[in-house]
């Protein structure tokens, strides 16, 4: 099976990592998961509803759309909660990535562990800089909204095609295919992922001080 990859680049503060990682993974988890199965026999089964809700960023200009599960966001936060983390200690101007990996499992004979095998991974690649003052601010706040809203409509166009799906399993395999842990929706099992990397260089946050500057000059 070829995994496929796709990769999402932004630039932000370091006040906007939180919500616009949240936005970009709940924007892949909310086409990448289905309501509950209820099996009424092997191979027979309907799937419940799956529930939206708008989410208005603080920091950005930008509503996004998730799936209404508060388990599901509460996992997606703990994980963005650390990836935040770890990008402020690096320093005020620093680089990250985080990874969305669905995979599905292999059952492997006794006593070998299952294999899990990756079939499509988002990564997101994180550009923090540290502003000047709230002009500056106040044109980042609207420039990653508009940013934001081009990933996710790249996103939905990626998730558009007709690309390989792990086939809808019998119920002795749901679990090999579906995160079933949760109450309310059934996301294709995943992991989440993240990597930081040296601060930026002087040359990449003076460029994209000086884009700031140049928009206010307009």
């Amino acid at each position: 099976m070829n995994c496929r990859s796709e990769v999402l680049e932004v630039t932000v503060e370091a006040r906007q990592v939180e919500e616009s990682m949240l936005a970009l993974l709940h924007t892949i988890l909310l086409h990448r998961s289905t309501g509950k199965f209820h099996y009424k026999k092997e191979g027979t089964y309907s799937i419940g509803t799956v529930g939206t809700q708008d989410i208005d960023c603080d920091f950005i200009d930008f509503t996004f759309v998730r799936v209404s599960s508060e388990e599901l966001d509460r996992v997606i936060r703990k994980a963005v909660s650390e990836f935040k983390d770890a990008l402020s200690v690096s320093g005020s101007d620093g680089m990250g990535q985080i990874c969305l990996e669905f995979y599905q499992k292999k059952k492997s004979r006794w006593p070998f562990s299952d294999e899990c095998i990756p079939w499509e991974v988002w990564s997101i690649k994180v550009n923090v800089v540290n502003l000047a003052n709230e002009q500056e601010r106040q044109i980042c706040r609207e420039k990653v909204g508009e940013k934001l809203g081009e990933k996710v409509i790249n996103v939905v166009e990626v998730i558009n095609r007709h690309e390989y799906l792990p086939k809808m399993p019998t119920q002795s395999e749901v679990d090999n295919v579906f995160d079933t842990s949760l109450k309310d929706v059934q996301p294709y099992l995943y992991k989440i992922t993240y990597q930081i990397t040296d601060s930026l260089g002087t040359s990449v946050s003076t460029t994209v001080r000086r884009l700031i500057k140049d928009t206010l000059a307009l």
